[in-house]
C-alpha cells in the first residue's frame, strides 16, 4: 500500500480529550474518530489491526474445535424475561421498542439467546459437547464511557456458549478455552494473566479473568510475579485430552493471582516477599461455568443415555477484541508512538524513500514493495514528498515492527537500512538480504 493512496489522517498534536496512552495514539495515528460519547468510527490502519486480532480470535476458536456463528446484536427482551435477567441487568442495558411496539434490546451478551439456539435444535446427548462462538458487537451504556476502545460503549467481541451433558465435561470446556486464550493472547504478544474473578452479571461460581499489566488498568490486582513468565510457546495441546488441558490450567493457575474483587489478604501473605506484586490490570477476556443458570430458567434439556430429561450444563467465555487493541497499545508504546508485535501489525513493514522523485530511490523502493508482496507480507510504502523527518515520525506514531529506510548514498553503496521499531536498532544490508530477514521473521509469527 502506497501511503499517497491511502487514508491515514494522523495528528501532529495530542487530543485533548485523550486521557490515556492508547486512546492519544489511536486518534493521533487515524485508527479512530469519535462519534458519540463512547462510539467510534474504526478508520482504515485500525480496522486492519482489529480485523488481524479478529482473525487470530476465530483461528484459535477453531482450533479448540470451537464453531462459528453469527447472532444479531437486536434481540427481543422476552428471552432475556425467561431467565430473569431483563429487569436486573440494570442501565447498562439498552432497551428500545420497534414499530409494533415489541420490546428489544441491544445485546450486551448473549446466553439467552444461544440457549435458545440450542433448545431449538438439540435435544440429545448424542449432539454433546457442542461449543458455539461468534464475533459481534455489543453495546453497554456505560455512565462515563471513557479512555477511547477501552471503556466505550460499543465494542465487538467473541463471545461463546459451551453445552455438555454433566458438570466434568462442562469444566472441561472450561479448561480448554482458558488454553485456548492463554494461546489467543501470546499470539498478540501479550503477558495475559488468568485471575480468579467475581462473575456479576452472568452468573457462576467459577470464573477467571484475563488481565494485561497497566498502570492504566481499571482493576487493582494481586499476583505472584512468577506467574508473568510462564509460557504456552510452541507446545502442541490435544484439546480432547482432559488431562493435558486440565495439567495446563494447573501451571497457570496454581501461582496467586487475583483480581481486587476476590483478594485474599492471608493467602497472599504466604507468597514469598520477593515475588509479591500489586498493581493495575486491564481485562482482555473472562470465562465462566455456571452450570445449569440459564438451562433451567428456559427450558434447554437433553435426553441422557438412560432416556432421563436433564438441564444442559452451561459455561460462557468471552475475549474484549477492540479493547484489546487498547490494550496491546498501554502494553507496547513509547514516547514516540505505538509500537505492534508482529502478530497483529496493520502493516508488516513501513518502506520510506529518503528521496522521492529520485529515479534510483525510486526503483529500488518499487523493487523492494514488489519482493515484499511475492512474499505475502504488504508493505506500507510512505511514497509522500516529504522530508526525511516527517517520515520517520509518521512510521514511529503507527508503530511498525520493521522499517526499510532508501536513499541514493547507501544504494550507492548497494545497501538499504533495516530498523526494528523496538530496539531502534538498524543494520545495513542489500535489499534482498533485508526482504528475506523480514519474511523470516514472520515465518515465525503465523
Amino acid at each position: 500500500m502506497r501511503l499517497t493512496r491511502y487514508f491515514l489522517p494522523v495528528l501532529k498534536e495530542n487530543p485533548a480529550e485523550a486521557q490515556i496512552v492508547s486512546h492519544r495514539f489511536m486518534l493521533r495515528a487515524g485508527m479512530i474518530k469519535q462519534q458519540a460519547a463512547g462510539i467510534y468510527s474504526w478508520l482504515p490502519l485500525g480496522y486492519r489491526v482489529l480485523r488481524r486480532i479478529e482473525q487470530i480470535v476465530h483461528e484459535e476458536q477453531q482450533r479448540a474445535g470451537h464453531i462459528p456463528l453469527l447472532m444479531p446484536t437486536l434481540q427481543p427482551a422476552d428471552l432475556w424475561r425467561e431467565s430473569g435477567r431483563y429487569d436486573d441487568y440494570g442501565q447498562e442495558m439498552l432497551r428500545i421498542k420497534d414499530r409494533h411496539e415489541r420490546d428489544m434490546l441491544y445485546g450486551p451478551t448473549n446466553e439467552e439467546m444461544i440457549t435458545d439456539i440450542f433448545r431449538a435444535n438439540v435435544s440429545s446427548y448424542k449432539d454433546l459437547p457442542l461449543t458455539l462462538y461468534h464475533i459481534q458487537w455489543k453495546f453497554r451504556d456505560e455512565m462515563r464511557p471513557r479512555f477511547g476502545v477501552m471503556r466505550g460503549r460499543e465494542f465487538l467481541m467473541k463471545d461463546g456458549y459451551n453445552f455438555d451433558l454433566d458438570r466434568d465435561a462442562a469444566l472441561h470446556a472450561y479448561n480448554r478455552h482458558m488454553v485456548s486464550y492463554l494461546r489467543t493472547y501470546e499470539r498478540m504478544g501479550l503477558t495475559a494473566i488468568p485471575m480468579r474473578a467475581a462473575s456479576g452479571p452472568i452468573g457462576g461460581d467459577n470464573t477467571h479473568e484475563f488481565l494485561v499489566l497497566a498502570s492504566t488498568g481499571e482493576s487493582e490486582v494481586f499476583y505472584d510475579d512468577r506467574v508473568t513468565a510462564l509460557k504456552l510457546g510452541a507446545r502442541e495441546i490435544d484439546y480432547d485430552d482432559r488431562a493435558q488441558v486440565a495439567k495446563v490450567c494447573e501451571e497457570f493457575t496454581t501461582l496467586y493471582a487475583r483480581t481486587d474483587e476476590t483478594h485474599d489478604g492471608a493467602v497472599f501473605d504466604q507468597v514469598p516477599e520477593a515475588h509479591r506484586k500489586v498493581a493495575r490490570g486491564i481485562e482482555v477476556g473472562q470465562i465462566f461455568y455456571f452450570g445449569t443458570k440459564y438451562s433451567e430458567a428456559m427450558g434447554a434439556t437433553v435426553t441422557t443415555p438412560d432416556g432421563a430429561k436433564v438441564p444442559v450444563e452451561m459455561g460462557s467465555h468471552g475475549i474484549g477484541v477492540s479493547r484489546l487493541l487498547g490494550a496491546i497499545i498501554e502494553a507496547s508504546h513509547d514516547e514516540k508512538g505505538i509500537i505492534w508485535p508482529e502478530g497483529v501489525t496493520p502493516f508488516p513493514v513501513g518502506i520510506v524513500n529518503l528521496k522521492q522523485g529520485d529515479a534510483a530511490a525510486d526503483a529500488a523502493c518499487e523493487a523492494l514493495e514488489k519482493a515484499l508482496l511475492a512474499k505475502g507480507l504488504e508493505p506500507l510504502y510512505d511514497d509522500r514528498d516529504e522530508r526525511a523527518g516527517a517520515k520517520f515520525a509518521t512510521m514511529d506514531l503507527i508503530g511498525l515492527p520493521w522499517r526499510i529506510t532508501v536513499g541514493p548514498r547507501g544504494l550507492a553503496n548497494g545497501v538499504v537500512e533495516l530498523t526494528s521499531r523496538r530496539t531502534g536498532e538498524s543494520e545495513e544490508m542489500s535489499p534482498e538480504a533485508a526482504v528475506a530477514k523480514v519474511a523470516e521473521i514472520y515465518a515465525a509469527h503465523p
